[in-house]
């Protein structure tokens, strides 16, 4: 059986669940069966400080595979080990790190595995 051609818009999420303190956001989209998530990262925004509170675990523990548009993230493993990542970065973050934005501007990227149940309350 044959699926059917399918379009959702950012601009008209599924959900959207914001970060503490008005540091950003993420816009889900569920679509073909997978879910999408668009992150919006303000300035200052830090996972250990935005949304640790709402996942209520020491580090994040999702795994995240997806592409950078805009900003800057350092992401930092529980081991130490880190990365930053650009602008037309892919990348994949293991579970188990905290992140932060780099500089004065927003981090914009998209996510294709770990938006599940990221920043959705434990």
């Amino acid at each position: 059986m044959a699926g059917k051609l399918e379009r959702k818009s950012f601009d008209k999420p599924d959900e959207t669940r914001a970060f503490r303190n008005g540091k950003g956001k993420v816009e889900v989209v569920t679509i073909g069966g997978h879910t999408f998530g668009r992150g919006i990262f303000e300035p200052g925004w830090r996972w250990s400080e935005h949304v640790k509170p709402i996942a209520g675990t020491a580090s994040c523990q999702a795994a995240h595979t997806g592409y950078v548009l805009e900003g800057r993230m350092i992401v930092m493993m529980d081991d130490g080990s880190q990365a930053e990542y650009g602008p037309g970065d892919a990348f994949y973050m293991p579970p188990g790190h905290d992140a932060w934005i780099v500089g004065d501007g927003r981090c914009v990227l998209l996510d294709f595995t770990g938006i599940g149940t990221y920043a959705k309350p434990a």
